[in-house]
């Protein structure tokens, strides 16, 4: 088959599934917001395209969204009639719609199929929306915002062909009918190399060098900020560090916003909750509290496999991939009581589920693991199991996300 990925970042959620198709034997391409990219990447030949105008002042605010991915839709629009134009007719687009890249392709090739990965459909209430009250938004137009947000996975709906998301809690976001279309297909975990390691060693910037006999505690983030619970286990560390003086605190993530900018006046979520919460730390303790930033795969998988205790909290929202990298090196793991969470971690099987706000249960949470070497082997080892038996990338998830793709060729529109 001729097949087409659409991804503004490719390869994005594609990075494993793209290369298993070109192994396959299939013709793959790639459509990327670059002025420049690689001809080719592992076999995947690559196109790129540029938006032909940015947004226009005075759009109001809650058409905003929906002009941006507007403009991208009609760039890619343009760039595939040139496709086709050079003879190119793929028989199966496989995309992530959240950009609007793909609500016009069937008017380029209307008899191609479309298959979508569906990573959210947003809520005018419950889920994320309103579920802490310490940010909640005021505007009672907030949710006429959020509607109008969905309107490019509407206008989906009725040219998509089949769908998948990584989990049920994902998928369960998107309205009936559209919601029997998707099928629930994790994207992998190379449980092979995200794997327990016990030689394993972590160096922190000071030098430092960290291993397994080390009380290390973790907590990661793409960014800091509370959709993801920093605000909680920052205000945990006061009386974790004094009632764990050999513990070492390690704090991944990046200081931009994903999810909602911090309070006006302040620069970064990250230092907004360091401001908080330092005047109760001495600068003893302080120092054993270490920001490490973003860091490569590789590294961030040996400081999980060095880690004593793993903390991961979200809001009702996408889960994010560190958790079943956690999970699969055998971490013992301390979760928020969220829908995301739970579908993964069942307490005391898995981890220890705690409720979201409760700064004291946290604390008590993490102390347990750090106090019982044997709960935490037995947890890490369960949890990792769970990850092999039904998410691991090469024998369960690379397959079936293969054969999704071969199969839409033939699913009838």
């Amino acid at each position: 088959m001729k097949i087409l990925f659409l991804h503004q970042n490719f390869p994005g959620q594609f990075v494993h599934l793209a290369p298993a198709l070109v192994k396959e034997g299939h013709d793959v391409h790639a459509l990327v917001l670059k002025k420049e990219a690689p001809a080719e990447w592992f076999g995947v030949h690559i196109h790129t395209y540029q938006p032909a105008k940015g947004t226009a002042q005075g759009v109001h605010p809650w058409a905003l969204d929906l002009e941006t991915k507007i403009i991208r839709a009609e760039s890619v629009f343009r760039k595939c009639l040139e496709l086709k134009a050079q003879g190119f007719v793929p028989d199966v687009v496989v995309a992530h719609p959240g950009w609007g890249e793909s609500l016009f392709i069937k008017d380029v090739w209307p008899t191609t199929k479309l298959g979508l990965y569906c990573e959210l459909n947003y809520t005018e209430k419950g889920n994320d929306v309103g579920f802490d009250p310490e940010f909640a938004n005021s505007d009672p137009g907030d949710s006429c915002r959020l509607r109008l947000k969905n309107v490019n996975n509407v206008m989906h709906f009725d040219v998509a062909d089949s769908a998948i998301s990584p989990t049920n809690f994902q998928a369960d976001t998107y309205p009936w009918p559209f919601r029997g279309k998707i099928k629930v297909m994790h994207d992998g975990i190379d449980t092979k190399v995200i794997a327990p390691n016990e030689l394993a060693t972590y160096q922190l910037p000071s030098g430092q060098i960290l291993s397994r006999s080390d009380e290390v505690i973790t907590f990661a983030n793409r960014n800091l900020e509370p959709y993801r619970g920093y605000h909680v286990f920052m205000r945990t560390l006061p009386k974790l560090l004094q009632d764990r003086p050999n513990a070492q605190v390690i704090i991944v993530g990046g200081d931009s916003v994903s999810y909602g900018k911090p309070p006006a006046g302040k620069t970064t979520w990250k230092q907004v909750f360091i401001d908080e919460v330092r005047s109760q730390i001495d600068d003893k303790d302080w120092a054993r509290v270490h920001f490490v930033g973003h860091l490569a795969h590789s590294h961030f998988v040996s400081l999980l496999q060095v880690s004593r205790v793993h903390v991961y909290l979200t809001y009702p929202f996408v889960a994010s991939w560190s958790l079943l990298e956690a999970m699969s090196v055998g971490c013992a793991i301390v979760g928020s009581d969220t829908d995301p969470v739970k579908e993964f971690i069942e307490h005391d099987k898995h981890g220890l589920i705690t409720p979201f706000f409760d700064q004291e249960q946290l604390h008590n949470s993490i102390v347990k693991l750090l106090d019982d070497p044997d709960l935490r082997k037995r947890l890490g080892r369960e949890a990792r199991q769970k990850i092999q038996f039904y998410y691991d990338l090469h024998s369960i998830c690379l397959p079936k996300l293969v054969r999704w793709v071969e199969f839409l060729s033939h699913v009838r529109s």
